[in-house]
């Protein structure tokens, strides 16, 4: 099984996912980022984007895969996917391979996405690249909230202004986990 936590950049996907893992200590957290940044060092990525590289979303939905079948756990994944094309091929991918996706998506205002982001430090060593990803969190905000519309119909949409307590609570009802307290062990 594989939760996916999207929503724009500074909706909590990563806080959620925080907030799940203790409270479901059997899933692994796999963050498709690191898989950007690896093929970042690799090869050029001439958007700056590096969703738009083919080979990115095939090793996102082949790492997935493998993780559940080598592992037989089930995934976190945060991860803003937006652009409806990536969306359908990564998932196909994975359902494909016969796994239950669940996707969440972490709707938060205009406003409060430019506070977060605001807030945040991305580089502190380095202003100049602190301020460069600020802006391109903020413009990537208008786009994510536009995609809204162009997910699957099975997207849970979860109000990201709650506490990430309820909010976590939310998505293990919705995927039948029995809730558990911080700090105790696996269900057998």
């Amino acid at each position: 099984m594989i939760v996916w936590v999207n929503g724009a950049f500074g909706s909590g996907k990563t806080t959620l996912v925080d907030e799940l893992r203790p409270r479901w200590p059997e899933a692994l957290v796999y963050d498709p980022e690191m898989v950007g940044f690896v093929l970042r060092k690799i090869v050029e990525v001439p958007t700056g984007d590096f969703q738009d590289l083919r080979l990115w979303r095939r090793q996102v939905a082949d790492l997935a895969v493998g993780l559940v079948e080598e592992y037989g756990r089930p995934l976190l994944i945060p991860m803003t996917l937006v652009n409806p094309g990536y969306v359908s091929e990564i998932f196909d991918a994975l359902q494909n391979a016969g796994i239950e996706v669940h996707h969440f998506f972490l709707k938060v205002s205009r406003q409060e996405l430019e506070k977060r982001i605001e807030g945040r430090s991305f580089c502190p060593d380095d202003p100049e690249r602190d301020e460069q990803i600020r802006s391109w969190a903020k413009h990537r905000i208008a786009p994510c909230m536009a995609a809204v519309d162009t997910l699957p119909t099975s997207t849970v949409f979860l109000n990201g202004a709650l506490p990430p307590r309820n909010l976590a609570d939310q998505v293990l009802a919705r995927v039948s986990v029995p809730p558990r307290a911080v700090g105790q062990g696996a269900t057998p």
